[in-house]
């Protein structure tokens, strides 16, 4: 894992992410998962492409069941955007670089 993405867990992420100045994408994930590790490399250049502008997490959902119970994620992967402490998108599955820019774009212009 690169410093583009940071791991955190039950503890960190309400000051993490609830209380980010900036908006951020959470990683909801297992090392068991194959379709998880598809996704890392397409995260990793996605997470470069916006430092400064977006936060990039990753949540493994054995270690911090709590927060992966909290946000109903039943299925891995699944990609929490938040803004402002909210959640204001979701993806599910090994989505396309494309899917999440666009997510992403929307994300960061407010709409």
């Amino acid at each position: 894992m690169s410093h583009a993405i940071v791991k955190i867990t039950d503890a960190d992420f309400p000051g993490t992410v609830l209380e980010g100045r900036r908006p951020s994408v959470v990683d909801f994930w297992a090392t068991w998962c194959a379709p998880c590790r598809q996704l890392d490399g397409i995260l990793e250049e996605v997470a470069r492409s916006y430092e400064g502008k977006v936060s990039f997490y990753k949540v493994d959902v054995n270690e911090s069941a709590g927060t992966a119970s909290r946000y109903a994620v039943r299925s891995i992967p699944t990609l929490l955007f938040f803004d402002g402490g909210e959640v204001v998108d979701q993806a599910i599955g090994a989505v396309s670089r494309e899917d999440i820019e666009e997510k992403l774009r929307q994300l960061v212009s407010g709409g």
